[in-house]
This record gives C-alpha cells, sequence and structure tokens, in this order.
C-alpha cells in the first residue's frame, strides 16, 4: 500500500531561501516529506529539468466585487479562481468591500455567499472599510479581525471609498491595537478632482487624460501622507500598487528611517505604459487603472524597487471588467469621459509568467525572490503562512511546477478569465507553470484545467503582527 497520495520527483525546489534538487511527498493535502529516494506515491510526477515552486499568492485581486449601477466585473470566483490556477496561483486574497452606511459585517457574509461552491482553489479575504463609523470600529472591526480577516484596505481616492486624514488615523489606532495589517491606495483625492474638472472644461476627456488627471505627484504627496500617518500611530501599512518612482523614493525613505511600511506594485506598472491609454479610438479604455501606467524611466524605477527590496509583494490587482460590454468598460458609452470608465486591468493568470519570464529568465531577479513576491511575502504579511507560501514539511501542497524551456505567446483566446481582451495581447514570453496543485490535487496541467469549481476552501487569517494592549502608549 502507498503511503503517499502524490510524489513529485527530480525536480529543482525554490523556496525564498534556497533551491535543492529533492523529491516531494503528498498525504491528505499536505506535503508530509522531503528528500531523496521518497518510496512510491499512488500518484507521481517527474519534474526534471522543472522549477517546483510554491503556489502563488495573489494577495491583491477584485472577484465578483459589488459595483456601482449599471457596472459589473466579468469575473466571478469560479471564473477568476480558475484563470489563477491556470497561472501558477493556488491562493487568492480578494476584497469583501463595505458600502457606504452599511455594515462591514453584512460585505463579509455577502462574500462568502458569492464565493462558496465556485472557488477553485483556497482564498481568504480583505475587507474594505469605506465608512470608519464608531459601530464599525468599536465593535464589527475588532470582530473581524478576531476571526481571521486581519487586514483591510483603505483608499484615499474615490468619492464612494475614501477617507478622511481624521478617519484613516482612527482607523490605523484599531489596526495598531488589534494586530491587523492596513493597505492603503495612496492618491490625493481632491487634486484628481480639480485636475478632472480642468481637463473637461477645455475638452480634454479621451481616456489618454485619465494619467494627465493622476500625475505622479498625486500619488507621492498621498504615500507620504500615508506613512507618515502610519508613523503618528506606530502601525505598519503597506502602500498598494505603486506605479512609479515618486512614491517608490517615499516607501524607500521610510524604510530607511526604520519604519514598518511595505510596498506591493503590480504586472501594469512594469509592461505597460501612458502611451497605452492612447490607442486609436477608444482602445484606450482598455488600460485605464488608478494610478495609471506612467512612463519608461517610471518603469524602470519600478524594475529596480523589486531588485533591491523596496517591494515586498508583486500582485496583480486583476479588476476584471469586460470592453465590448455595456456593463464594462462602455458602461458609461463608448466615447464617455476618462472619469466614467470603470478601473481596473486583467491579469490574474499573467502575473506569474510576466514576472517569471521578463524578471527570472531576463536576469533582473533571481528565482528565490520570485518566490518570495510572488508567494512567501504575500503569505507572511498577511497571517498565511507557513500553511500557504512556501514548501516545507507541514505545509499544504500548494505546488507550481514550471518548464522554464516553453516559449509561447499571449492570446487572450487562450486564457481562462471572462474577460474578452489582455492588454499583454502578443507578449512573446519564456517559462510557464505546466502543472498546478491545490492541496495535493492537480487543477492544471498541460494546457488542461483539472480543478472543479468548489474545491476550494475560505482560509482564515492569523494576525500579522501582535495586537498591542489597549492604551499602551500615545493613547491607544
Amino acid at each position: 500500500m502507498n503511503s503517499f497520495d502524490l510524489v513529485i520527483r527530480n525536480g529543482t525546489v525554490v523556496t525564498a531561501a534556497d533551491t535543492s534538487i529533492c523529491d516531494i511527498a503528498v498525504r491528505d493535502g499536505r506535503i508530509v516529506a522531503m528528500g531523496e529516494g521518497l518510496e512510491a506515491g499512488r500518484e507521481e510526477i517527474d519534474a526534471s529539468g522543472q522549477f517546483v515552486l510554491p503556489g502563488g499568492v495573489d494577495a491583491h485581486c477584485h472577484l465578483d466585487q459589488p459595483m456601482g449601477p449599471g457596472v459589473q466585473m466579468a469575473d466571478d470566483f469560479e471564473s477568476g479562481t480558475r484563470s489563477a490556477a491556470c497561472g501558477g496561483t493556488t491562493t487568492v486574497i480578494p476584497f469583501a468591500a463595505q458600502e457606504k452606511g452599511a455594515s462591514l459585517k453584512a460585505a463579509v457574509e455577502d462574500y462568502h455567499r458569492r464565493a462558496n461552491g465556485k472557488s477553485c482553489i483556497d482564498y481568504a479575504f480583505h475587507l474594505i472599510i469605506s465608512d470608519a463609523s464608531q459601530d464599525v470600529l468599536v465593535r464589527e472591526l475588532p470582530e473581524l479581525i478576531e476571526a481571521g480577516y486581519t487586514s483591510f484596505k483603505i483608499y484615499m481616492t474615490y468619492d464612494d471609498l475614501k477617507l478622511d486624514d481624521r478617519q484613516i488615523l482612527e482607523t490605523l489606532a484599531v489596526a495598531r491595537r488589534e494586530g491587523a495589517m492596513t493597505m492603503v491606495h495612496a492618491e490625493n483625492a481632491d487634486c484628481i478632482a480639480w485636475l478632472t474638472e480642468t481637463l473637461e472644461a477645455i475638452g480634454h476627456t479621451a481616456p489618454r487624460y485619465h494619467a494627465d488627471a493622476r500625475p505622479s505627484i498625486v500619488e507621492r504627496e498621498a504615500t507620504h501622507r500615508a506613512i507618515s500617518l502610519a508613523e503618528l500611530v506606530d502601525t505598519p501599512v503597506l502602500i498598494v500598487h505603486v506605479s512609479g518612482r515618486e512614491a517608490i523614493e517615499q516607501i524607500r525613505w521610510a524604510q530607511g528611517r526604520g519604519l514598518r511600511v511595505y510596498g506591493e506594485t503590480c504586472p501594469q506598472y512594469l509592461f505597460l505604459t501612458a502611451e497605452d491609454l492612447d490607442k486609436d479610438g477608444f482602445e484606450g479604455a482598455k488600460c485605464v487603472c488608478s494610478p495609471p501606467p506612467r512612463d519608461k524611466a517610471n518603469q524602470a524605477g519600478v524594475w529596480d524597487g523589486l531588485e533591491n527590496g523596496v517591494f515586498q509583494v508583486f500582485s496583480s490587482d486583476h479588476a476584471p471588467f469586460r470592453y465590448d460590454d455595456d456593463k464594462g468598460k462602455k458602461a458609461a458609452g463608448d466615447t464617455a469621459p476618462f472619469q466614467y470608465i470603470p478601473n481596473g486591468i486583467p491579469g490574474i493568470e499573467t502575473r506569474l509568467p510576466l514576472l517569471f519570464s521578463e524578471g527570472v529568465l531576463g536576469g533582473r531577479i533571481d528565482i528565490t525572490r520570485f518566490v518570495a513576491l510572488t508567494a512567501t511575502n504575500p503569505a507572511r504579511i498577511y497571517g498565511l503562512y507557513p500553511r500557504k507560501g512556501t514548501i516545507a514539511i507541514g505545509a499544504d501542497a500548494d505546488i507550481a511546477i514550471w518548464d522554464p524551456k516553453v516559449e509561447w505567446t499571449i492570446r487572450n483566446a487562450e486564457l481562462h478569465h471572462n474577460v474578452d481582451y489582455t492588454p499583454y495581447e502578443g507578449m512573446q514570453l519564456r517559462g510557464r507553470p505546466v502543472t498546478t496543485i491545490s492541496r495535493g490535487q492537480v487543477v492544471w496541467r498541460n494546457g488542461q484545467f483539472k480543478g472543479t469549481a468548489g474545491q476550494g476552501r475560505f482560509v482564515p487569517c492569523e494576525r500579522p503582527q501582535p495586537a498591542r494592549p489597549r492604551g499602551e502608549s500615545r493613547g491607544f
């Protein structure tokens, strides 16, 4: 009788710390042995000449998130997690978004209903706090953190989501006391509103002007302010989807002072530029996201940040809206001013292959740093490690086997999301996950999806930082 359900043999096993050639044995969905000459399993995979990596943890993606009237995301939990698995990701952390004036707990309950029976891989939830009422801060948020929702996102822009500085401080104080992690979308809302009105007044409403309404300075100012507020409260903060040099300089400055400030960036800031917003007709709407893609110099700055350690996390920020759809990018019409175009770019399946090809095989980062950025660090920061994000005895058997010799071209017709385009259409890449394993079950193999809706489980998160006793220092 075989004592192992699965044995992966002869692969180059990579963690955030090192690489080794060894076998991996799986039983009941967990890694139970690593070494040479392990006894046979009921299923065997020969990974000779291939990399065996932890399955990716996509710590910033949007799936089936409720939107405003007339707008709908293209991916629900089934299509979104199917696409993630086909790209080598085995855990996703999307957002349970509170509506203004509504209960935060109600948002979580609604999001569980959306995910139950649909997710093909494991998932956790971040929270989005858009209404920092006393009931939310005093009762709901602490109870949810205790229940395993230990990270939340706050916005400094968007009228239906933004918090003012006082509300941010009050929310950060709860994070400090309860041991939660705060993510910040850092852009100055008033600057954006003024620039948008100014551009519209002179008829500059095409998608290309979205970038002009959100220049680097509005991200730089808000990043500095978010860091300052977090420093005042003495709590960690993670600046999400950082787009260029000016915000990077603020994060590097904070890290140099010993502050617990983390940075995240995304594929669009490495592979797209503002020129992609200036395509013929309305085509630029496909690349409208916030912050917007910048220029080649800022691209180089983002690559530098990945190489030198300013960034700890590389996420997709998958925000799926169909282009030819009156509930997607054209919800307000195909000549709509840029401010009415739904913000977001699809990328949950292409996140890892893009960075592997151009980062690892392109010689910009080594493969252990790739694992750290895409799996181990997000699992650590958001309280899923060591169950997720690494290959180690006792961890969930979430594994992606990569063939570095494969050469292929990104074609939307061959992706598995429910979006009718990819902004990376036609890019030629090297290296690809040929097998993805979620808790010991093969969900992607040799170009075929093998998983099923509903096999993914909700995974509560641990507190990523120790909670502070109530009343300890600075009145918190």
